[in-house]
């Protein structure tokens, strides 16, 4: 086993706070077949989740066509978004953290998540982010989170063992995710699922504050 460190993170309730553009666009996306969405509180239930079935569960009812229109009318006005906002909103202490982190070589940041990877490069290009992380793993080619896929293409890119790696996220799809690679899972406390929703999918531990990321990673890692 080498010295590398896999440091993987989610994006959205994670690293960024994204909740009035999912809102926004989740709201473009029902209105493109002529429904409400739900209430805020229920979009952002799904964030994590790869979009067309987190669509699927806030529509249950919607034919495979109409959910083809909301998940395309989704990813279209997220870009637009993205477009024509001011930049990402970083959650207190994440960017630094990733630029810390990122000045130790054997530190490999990498990220795993339910956006597209057009969504991913709107988000990263207007959050300065493009190039910082060694693996993107995106939707467009795994299953949904808990599925392992996207961490264990994490682990193929970096060549780390499951031992080196850690999933850093603010849902229980992460952690499941994690649990379900072999990887230790540690959830954040300022995203959209509740910290007992944490603990009962199986984080070692729920942090309250970027400042403590460092040391939790280095308890999951060995060190």
């Amino acid at each position: 086993m080498t010295d590398l460190r896999c440091i993987i993170f989610d994006v959205d309730g994670t690293l960024i706070d994204s909740q009035n553009d999912i809102a926004a666009a989740m709201t473009a996306g029902f209105a493109a077949v002529g429904r409400a969405a739900p209430a805020r509180a229920e979009v952002l239930s799904i964030v994590g989740l790869s979009l067309d079935i987190g669509i699927a569960r806030l529509c249950p009812d919607a034919a495979g066509s109409e959910l083809d229109q909301m998940v395309a009318a989704y990813k279209d006005s997220f870009v637009e978004i993205r477009k024509t906002s001011d930049g990402a909103t970083f959650y207190p202490g994440m960017r630094e953290l990733l630029d810390t982190l990122s000045q130790t070589p054997e530190n490999l940041l990498c990220v795993a998540t339910g956006k597209s990877r057009r969504g991913l490069d709107a988000l990263f290009k207007s959050a300065g982010l493009a190039g910082l992380f060694t693996s993107e793993q995106v939707s467009d080619h795994h299953p949904s989170k808990p599925h392992p896929a996207m961490l264990e293409a994490v682990l193929r890119d970096t060549g780390c063992e499951a031992g080196q790696a850690v999933m850093i996220g603010d849902t229980s799809f992460d952690i499941e995710m994690a649990c379900n690679a072999g990887l230790t899972g540690i959830g954040v406390s300022w995203g959209y699922h509740p910290v007992e929703a944490l603990h009962a999918a199986g984080a070692a531990e729920v942090v309250t504050s970027a400042a403590a990321l460092p040391d939790a990673i280095f308890r999951a890692t060995g060190g």
